[in-house]
């Protein structure tokens, strides 16, 4: 049923950087994978609310109220329950995990009553590997449950004593539906709590001292991280909050971004665009590169800039290039797509898709994209070594050879291989950086092909991305479509952001593709892309044009488009993928793509209030002042 489901909007994120979790506005968690972001789940309500999986607490009143909240500077999450007899907050958080892969993740759910009291209901009821495998409940008395399936298990630690302290209502357990439930009391002050744990450990009763120290060292540590940023604009909290969220989705042992920390969730609810994302795609996390450098977050950067070489120096050598075009957090390849028949989908929308049957896709772009922040990289001296250039100049020659080549394209589309604008484009960007190297540090390379097929490129797409009677930049050479992709063309060098050929292409945009300050990809009835259905604005478009009207000498508009973006986000200031016509978030949930495009728009928008639209990238600036 329609109503047993949040919207994807009423959701908070928590994590440990090797995994995280979905927490709704009323207190429970309907999506959880362990001990990987691209894990099979053990709650995912989400995507069926009956066969799913859950763990939720909420009040026993008839009239309460919910609001939900991060504690200031952290990724912690509380919950209030607000009713006429008492106020209870429910505090969620992962200690975070900042070393080697590991199978032990652990969640605290810590419930305390602030003003009269409150009597509170808990279900934990797990379904493992996405609700396909049965499981065995073990409970252990006055320590806590173990669910076990043979090879995955998750242990539920109870805080303190058995009975509540201070209230004399004992709080009960009792098995119900696969999973168990727990009922008790609080008074004002007091404070109680559980502590879920993967891996194996046996149930033990864990002090409330314990559970304190967690939550003191989780605070510790997010504060600490966002007062490294440098960014110090006009939009802090926002721009925190959205670089909290990306580092909530990045898997620490190896530094690499996943897209979103949630697989299946609908582009049109009801509809079959319904994808995996708990992968790392070249793209998305390449761009979060001009993001962390744009905001201080240097380690960040190199981490992820050494998670992509490794790729690069491995080289897949088939048919979608050296790189694919995402990837498992570990750098692993296997995403073969398969979909789940047990599960109905989020609000009916099938099939559940797991895996993603893209991965084999060619998509030229990625290249483009992969240069430039390695080349952003190395201006905040994060230079290759030798072996690294040497796996780039072959990977830019195989660049020279295939530019031309038909393919898929940044969208993925499932409707046949094309010559698309925004592929050339980014390969025009892969030369051009690799150039501007091997230049600047001496590195030995076929230059003289490097730029003759640069130019080719710049040629191809003024001949054939260009369409004379539209009067702008196309989506590929044999269609008249256009496409927001090309918004980043100025952004990129490729046009200057006043030419004349780029603004008459704004103002096609501005008349096609934009809603307000809703951008659409491309009109798919325009262009068929092999799915059936529509889908909502894509939120990196809007950000993407918030960043070309600026540079465009449009700085009153693209202010305030920004800032009416900025009322799409959710009550935690989250983004999913996209955004339908009544302001709904559809998609994947929250989008790496989404916020770090909301970053670079921020710090770029920022830079041309300061200096004056047109003016050099605030991140390379960055780079220039350090003497690199």
């Amino acid at each position: 049923m329609a109503q047993d489901y949040p919207n994807i909007a009423d959701h908070g994120l928590i994590g440990d950087l090797q995994t995280a979790a979905l927490v709704d506005v009323n207190g429970t968690i309907d999506w959880f994978c362990i001990p990987r972001f691209d894990s099979p789940s053990v709650f995912g309500s989400l995507l069926d609310a009956e066969k799913g999986g859950h763990f939720s607490v909420r009040p026993l009143v008839d009239d309460y109220v919910t609001r939900q909240l991060y504690l200031p500077d952290t990724a912690i999450l509380i919950t209030r329950f607000m009713s006429e007899a008492g106020v209870g907050e429910l505090i969620d958080f992962m200690p975070v995990i900042e070393g080697d892969a590991t199978d032990r993740h652990r969640l605290v759910r810590m419930l305390r009553v602030v003003r009269g009291e409150m009597t509170f209901q808990g279900d934990i009821v797990p379904r493992f590997d996405y609700g396909r495998t049965p499981h065995e409940i073990q409970p252990v008395p006055d320590a806590g449950v173990m669910f076990t399936t043979g090879e995955q298990s998750l242990t539920l630690h109870r805080v303190g004593p058995p009975v509540i302290h201070g209230s004399r209502r004992a709080g009960r357990i009792e098995l119900v539906d696969g999973g168990i439930r727990i009922t008790g009391t609080l008074m004002a002050g007091e404070l109680t709590g559980v502590m879920l744990e993967s891996g194996g450990a046996a149930p033990v009763q864990t002090t409330e001292e314990e559970m304190l120290r967690l939550f003191h060292a989780t605070r510790r540590f997010w504060r600490d991280w966002n007062n490294r940023s440098t960014y110090r604009g006009r939009w802090r909290e926002v721009v925190a909050r959205s670089a909290m969220t990306l580092k909530l989705m990045t898997y620490a042992p190896s530094g690499a971004l996943v897209a979103a920390p949630t697989a299946g969730l609908p582009e049109q609810v009801g509809g079959e665009r319904n994808w995996d994302y708990r992968y790392t795609w070249i793209r998305d996390a390449s761009f979060s590169v001009y993001a962390l450098l744009g905001l201080g977050y240097t380690e960040e950067a190199e981490a992820f800039v050494k998670w992509l070489m490794d790729r690069i120096r491995e080289s897949a050598g088939n048919g979608s290039g050296p790189l694919k075009i995402m990837y498992r957090v570990d750098g692993s390849s296997d995403l073969e797509e398969e979909a789940l028949h047990n599960l109905s989908g989020y609000r009916d929308s099938a099939p559940v898709r797991v895996g993603n049957g893209a991965s084999d896709q060619l998509q030229l772009d990625i290249y483009g994209e992969a240069m430039d922040s390695i080349h952003l990289a190395d201006t905040h001296g994060l230079q290759l070594p030798h072996a690294g250039w040497v796996q780039i100049a072959e990977m830019l020659d195989w660049v020279c050879e295939n530019w031309n080549t038909p393919e898929e394209g940044i969208w993925e589309t499932r409707g046949g291989r094309k010559k698309f604008t925004y592929g050339r484009f980014m390969c025009w960007v892969a030369l051009d950086r690799g150039i501007r190297l091997a230049r600047l540090r001496g590195r030995p390379a076929d230059l003289e092909r490097w730029i003759r097929e640069r130019d080719a490129i710049y040629a191809a797409i003024m001949a054939k991305g260009w369409h004379e009677e539209r009067g702008a930049f196309v989506q590929h050479e044999d269609s008249d479509v256009l496409d927001a992709s090309l918004l980043v063309m100025p952004l990129m060098g490729f046009v200057a952001p006043n030419d004349p050929m780029w603004l008459s292409t704004l103002d096609a945009m501005d008349d096609e593709l934009v809603s307000d300050s809703l951008v659409y990809r491309y009109n798919p009835a325009a262009s068929p892309d092999g799915l059936r259905g529509s889908e909502g604005t894509f939120t990196l478009c809007s950000f993407w044009y918030v960043d070309a009207l600026a540079r465009s000498g449009r700085l009153d508009e693209a202010q305030l488009i920004f800032e009416k973006m900025l009322t799409y986000a959710n009550h935690l200031g989250l983004f999913a993928e996209e955004i339908g016509l009544t302001g709904e978030q559809l998609g994947n949930f929250p989008q790496a793509f989404s916020h770090l495009a909301l970053i670079n728009a921020a710090v770029n928008l920022d830079y041309q209030l300061d200096h004056g639209s047109g003016v050099v990238d605030p991140v390379l600036a960055i780079g220039r002042r350090r003497g690199r």
